[in-house]
């Protein structure tokens, strides 16, 4: 129900917006001409219609309309990929599918092998005349064994009565596959097959595992079938699998064609025996010989006519399959787009686009197990909320060495083996945080740690880099004893750093931080030093005249026209921080979006990996929303100058 609802809405939002955008434009102020930057404010439906595209597509593609809309489809199209699986081996023998019946295509191809031999036997410089009159002889007996196959005289009455057999059995099979209550079920069989239906899930389902709360791998699509359609064709698809077998397992092998293959094999063993070790040529055409020899013989050849009547009870069961099907092949043909189910053995799976894209409900559902304290990923979830004691903060904030400065010593034990705190002890358990207070919510979980690795990183690098690329930008000294040290750094990968810096600084948060704050730092760097480089000369010359000290120049002339330059510098330096921390999380960690994509890739959890895509999207989203409105209060004369 939740997949047709958001399919529906999305519908109707985009056609509603779409509607709302074209009346708008007729409203537009005729002075808002093109290249006016106001004509590119707002377009909130835009917004809408574009995502409202891409989530459609998304639904479309993953197959997730089918799943909403028809979800014992699967199930159904596993059953109909069955039949498909047990009807092909049959219709590849005659020209149902093919141009030709596969009797007459292995002649084709085993009499152009034979005169190819002859060809080259004939044409050979080192053998001689005895060698390939003999040679030739085994190339016109195996020649011969083929008619011996095709004549319908030769063929023998045990074959052609269980062939007739077969094509009995298909027959009935059309007979009783048109009747309504076919497979013939008992009441309990009827009980066991929807106790088994029940045990098997849903298409696609997530379940979490008892007791250890991780979530359970499980097949693609149901394999019994949950319906009576379904059941018709799970039944038809076991005798097909039976006739199927018989069919390749009949040898159309009567006494002459025995006798003639048999002496064959013997002389050209015999033949091949006597032959020396110089006469190496002439043993492997006569192996070659040997081998299409038996190819003829395991293949499956028949007269023309002999397999006319099965290969019209093929067909009649083929149409009667694609007629029963009904609705099922508009639903495969429009909503399983890129692919189909397909059967394979004893299982069905997905083949196409909705096999590597995972549903939105899927990832939806996992997303929030995922979340979930409960089940987590490797016991950790990606968003929660914990109840952290204050004592913690204040011990993480202040440092150790406060307690250490204070006169006296720490207490010591009595010989009684208590401890009595002095001023100096208490001291130091304030700032280890070693004492309790009251608790305040906290997030935590490996989004939280991934945002709070970027958060400090780019931080410090907007702390540091700021200043210093004002200050190069207005000291020679200072451009040009920091401008080597930074180009030197700045073109080479984060990657190239980041075993580097792992293995100094360790795989925890330090190492992940300092190297986040390498690549933030630069960036911040050179658009700050633009920015104060490109301040228009004019406007300093009339803050001189106006009587404006240096510290005024810097703080109201330089700095503001030099934001433009430093927030889009922060715009760029939040992707290249996230694009450097998945791969650092990828090379060493436990906790962050990079690391559960990591995991993720090694078992092939296709919603995991989404998952992750779509919230390092989103985080980035986040923050470049968050710029923007900066950018929009704090420079508001940007482009309009």
């Amino acid at each position: 129900m939740f997949t047709q609802f958001i399919t529906i809405l999305i519908l109707v939002s985009i056609v509603g917006c779409i509607l709302y955008g074209r009346r708008l434009i007729k409203t537009e102020k005729v002075d808002a001409v093109f290249g006016n930057p106001e004509r590119a404010k707002g377009g909130t439906h835009w917004i809408i219609v574009g995502s409202s595209a891409i989530l459609l597509v998304w639904l479309y593609y993953s197959w997730d309309i089918a799943k909403g809309f028809y979800p014992k489809s699967a199930n159904e199209l596993c059953q109909v990929a069955k039949v498909n699986e047990s009807l092909l081996g049959l219709k590849y023998q005659f020209p149902i599918e093919e141009r030709e019946f596969k009797s007459t295509s292995i002649i084709k191809i085993e009499n152009k092998n034979l005169s190819k031999i002859s060809n080259e036997i004939q044409s050979s410089q080192q053998l001689n005349s005895q060698q390939k009159t003999i040679l030739v002889g085994f190339i016109n007996k195996t020649s011969q064994l083929i008619p011996l196959l095709t004549n319908e005289n030769l063929m023998e009455m045990e074959t052609k009565i269980k062939i007739k057999e077969m094509t009995d059995e298909l027959r009935l099979l059309s007979s009783n596959f048109q009747k309504k209550d076919y497979p013939f079920e008992t009441p309990d069989e009827k009980s066991a097959r929807q106790i088994a239906v029940s045990e098997q899930g849903d298409w696609g389902i997530i379940k979490v595992q008892a007791g250890t709360g991780s979530i359970e791998n499980t097949i693609e699509v149901p394999l019994i079938a949950a319906t009576d359609r379904g059941l018709k064709f799970q039944a038809a698809a076991e005798e097909l699998t039976i006739i199927n077998d018989k069919f390749f397992k009949l040898r159309n092998h009567n006494p002459q064609f025995k006798n003639s293959i048999k002496q064959l094999k013997e002389d050209i063993k015999a033949y091949r025996k006597d032959l020396s070790d110089a006469e190496e040529i002439a043993s492997n055409y006569a192996k070659d010989i040997v081998k299409i020899a038996r190819r003829i013989e395991f293949a499956s050849i028949y007269p023309p006519s002999a397999l006319n009547e099965m290969q019209n009870a093929i067909v009649e069961f083929d149409n009667l399959q694609k007629a029963e099907q009904g609705g099922l092949r508009f639903v495969d043909i429009f909503l399983f787009p890129a692919g189909t189910i397909v059967s394979s053995g004893t299982s069905c799976s997905e083949q196409g686009s909705g096999r590597w894209l995972p549903k939105p409900s899927d990832t939806l559902n996992k997303f929030i197990l995922m979340s979930k304290p409960s089940v987590g990923y490797k016991n950790i979830p990606l968003l929660w909320i914990d109840m952290m004691d204050v004592s913690k903060i204040v011990g993480f904030i202040l440092p150790d060495w406060i307690a250490d400065i204070l006169p006296g010593e720490y207490p010591v034990h009595s010989s009684d083996g208590v401890v009595k705190q002095n001023f100096k002890g208490k001291v130091l358990k304030v700032v280890t945080g070693d004492f309790k207070l009251f608790k305040i919510p906290v997030p935590y979980g490996h989004i939280w740690d991934s945002f709070l690795r970027v958060f400090l990183g780019l931080v410090f690098g907007i702390l540091i880099g700021v200043p210093l690329g004002l200050f190069m930008g207005l000291n020679r000294f200072a451009k040009g004893f920091f401008d080597p040290l930074i180009e030197l750094y700045r073109p080479v990968p984060p990657l190239a750093w980041a075993p580097l810096i792992i293995s100094v600084l360790g795989i925890d948060n330090t190492g992940k931080v300092f190297l986040l704050f390498m690549v933030s730092l630069s960036i911040m760097i050179i658009s700050a030093r633009a920015g104060a480089s490109g301040t228009q000369l004019s406007k300093i010359h009339a803050a001189h005249s106006l009587g404006a000290s240096k510290k005024q120049i810097l703080r109201y002339v330089i700095f503001p026209n030099s934001l433009p330059e430093i927030l889009t510098g922060i715009r760029v330096a939040v992707g290249m921080c996230w694009g450097t921390l998945v791969a650092a999380e990828f090379l060493a960690g436990t906790t962050g979006i990079g690391f559960v994509e990591n995991v993720a890739k090694k078992y092939f959890q296709y919603e995991v990996i989404w998952i992750t895509i779509f919230i390092m999207g989103m985080l980035g989203l986040l923050f470049d929303v968050t710029l923007r409105k900066i950018i929009d209060k704090t420079i508001p004369w940007r482009g309009k100058g």
